[in-house]
């Protein structure tokens, strides 16, 4: 019996050693576009090189923000890697050159993006996970339309089915989720002002995700998606320490 009980702690050390190489995942969580999660992040970022901390842009996308790219001067930026698809040059977060670099902390934007087909992962947030296992701490970017267990229902909410989801699974895991909250009313004006989107990008969100209607429904379903997040580790924490 004591032997027995003897292994099972060697196994718990060695998981929990395993854990402590893995990189810190947090993520900045939104409704939907504009709210300001990619500008949380950077500044984030900056405080973190400001106290000493080895930083790099992995890939951010400031989709023509000046108050954005304003936040990247002094920050250590990785090229983008271009990839020719289709007759059209795309880039694409490098992942190959970030391992190598390999900095304490490395931003990369929009985790459900799907890659280039010659990229290695199919999708970033399988890239996000491989750089944690490397333990390199990141920092990314989501919108609630884009976790899987929601989905179904920001089609009701919207009439459109996002196809490009990150399983909940992977969420979980994140070590801090960050909600970046937003009036509807700001969010409309920062629309109509065009620092979200431009022409017809901007038109065609007006007509799906911008409805207010549509952004009360979504800014709900984000606040309880973090709030959900925050429950679970509270329950985790209690179980851990017997509370």
């Amino acid at each position: 019996m004591m032997e027995e009980k003897s292994d099972i702690d060697q196994i718990l050390a060695r998981v929990k050693a395993e854990e402590s190489k893995r990189g810190k995942l947090k993520i900045f969580f939104g409704a939907v576009a504009g709210v300001g999660k990619t500008y949380a992040m950077l500044e984030a970022a900056r405080l973190r090189k400001k106290e000493g901390m080895d930083v790099v842009v992995g890939y951010v996308e400031i989709h023509k923000r000046a108050e954005t790219e304003v936040l990247l001067e002094g920050l250590e930026i990785l090229p983008a890697q271009k990839i020719m698809y289709r007759e059209i040059e795309l880039q694409e977060f490098d992942l190959d050159a970030a391992l190598k670099r390999k900095p304490s902390l490395i931003l990369v934007d929009e985790i459900a993006h799907t890659n280039a087909p010659s990229v290695r992962h199919a999708k970033r947030w399988q890239d996000v996970e491989e750089l944690l296992n490397h333990g390199i701490n990141v920092y990314t970017t989501l919108n609630v339309q884009h976790c899987e267990s929601v989905n179904d229902i920001v089609a009701q909410i919207t009439g459109v089915m996002v196809k490009e989801t990150v399983p909940d699974s992977f969420l979980e895991m994140a070590d801090e989720i960050e909600l970046i909250d937003l009036p509807s009313e700001e969010l409309l004006k920062r629309l109509k002002e065009g620092k979200v989107y431009l022409g017809p990008q901007a038109e065609r969100a007006v007509m799906n995700f911008f409805r207010p209607g549509n952004l009360i429904a979504l800014r709900q379903l984000a606040l309880r998606y973090t709030a959900r997040s925050v429950d679970a580790k509270m329950r985790a924490y209690k179980e851990m320490y017997s509370i």
